[in-house]
């Protein structure tokens, strides 16, 4: 049997079968090293002009060349000379951080008014300026965030995120490093997000393919063990403990106030929870006090605030 196909059906046919045209994305590379050497150099300039003043001007004459190494400790000026550099090298460090997060934040705000953040899919397969800033911002924010994350001082990263604009971190949370967990995130208090855990509020879907983009809210009192991964959208509600390698897919939202395992994450129960983390009973209505006494404290605080 032979099935005979007009040529207006055969063209229809073979047009259905080609690939829809990708837009080639545009890597901006004179705005990617631009930003990079502005935020670079001029950090750098301003602590080291800092450093260099007192150097030249204090450290040398006043400890370097001085004749008598005694008279650097009996001498006040001298003294106070020498033990001033731990301080000074500090000062400039953090003079050097802040200047990073003032000019992030500086150009932030001027891609936000060209192009505010928002929730949704940033496709690739037509010119996009909304794809365009999402991967000016990107990147312009990966130099600060490793100096902080990577610092002496990592606990500053919160004033960081919290300066720039890049998301909201509360009180008494702890972000470890991480290859994400950067933007468009709301970290409530007390929450706990283990070394190598993704907020990743973005995901590239395929080769190249369309950009999805939520933000991610956490309540308070989260933890994340380590090595979880929490995709665009996701909602984690308080008292949600994550075990390790344990990942919530697209707009997954947790009941809180329970423990969470797995890839894709689900509720872990008492007697799961009692193998996993060999516990007695003892131990879980030791944890359970601990629980309602720290919940009485945070009540009282609160009712001494108001």
């Amino acid at each position: 049997m032979t099935i005979e196909v007009e040529e207006s059906d055969s063209a229809d046919y073979e047009e259905s079968k080609e690939e829809v045209t990708k837009e080639e994305i545009k890597l901006q590379f004179h705005w990617y090293l631009s930003i990079f050497f502005v935020i670079y150099y001029l950090s750098y300039v301003v602590s080291g002009i800092i450093f260099m003043v007192y150097i030249i001007y204090i450290f040398i004459p006043n400890v370097l060349l001085v004749d008598n190494l005694v008279a650097v400790f009996t001498n006040l000026d001298s003294l106070l000379a020498f033990l001033a550099l731990p301080l000074v090298i500090i000062v400039s460090y953090l003079s050097r951080l802040f200047i990073t997060s003032s000019i992030t934040r500086i150009f932030w705000r001027l891609t936000e008014k060209r192009s505010p953040t928002k929730d949704g899919i940033i496709p690739r397969n037509i010119p996009s300026k909304t794809a365009n800033y999402y991967h000016i911002r990107s990147f312009m924010l990966k130099y600060g965030k490793n100096a902080f994350m990577k610092g002496v001082f990592p606990w500053l990263a919160n004033f960081f995120f919290n300066f720039v604009g890049t998301g909201i971190i509360k009180r008494g949370s702890t972000l470890e490093e991480s290859v994400v967990t950067d933007k468009n995130i709301n970290v409530g208090r007390n929450c706990y997000i283990g070394v190598n855990s993704a907020l990743s509020s973005h995901f590239v879907e395929g080769i190249f393919g369309n950009i999805v983009y939520f933000e991610i809210k956490l309540g308070e009192n989260i933890t994340l063990g380590g090595f979880n991964n929490i995709a665009p959208g996701c909602e984690l509600s308080d008292n949600s403990y994550l075990l390790p390698m344990a990942a919530a897919t697209k707009h997954n939202k947790t009941k809180g106030d329970n423990y969470y395992f797995g890839m894709p994450l689900r509720r872990i129960f008492k007697k799961k929870v009692m193998e996993y983390l060999k516990l007695s009973e003892e131990d879980l209505s030791r944890a359970e006090e601990l629980r309602i006494t720290q919940e009485k404290e945070k009540l009282e605080r609160q009712n001494r605030v108001n």
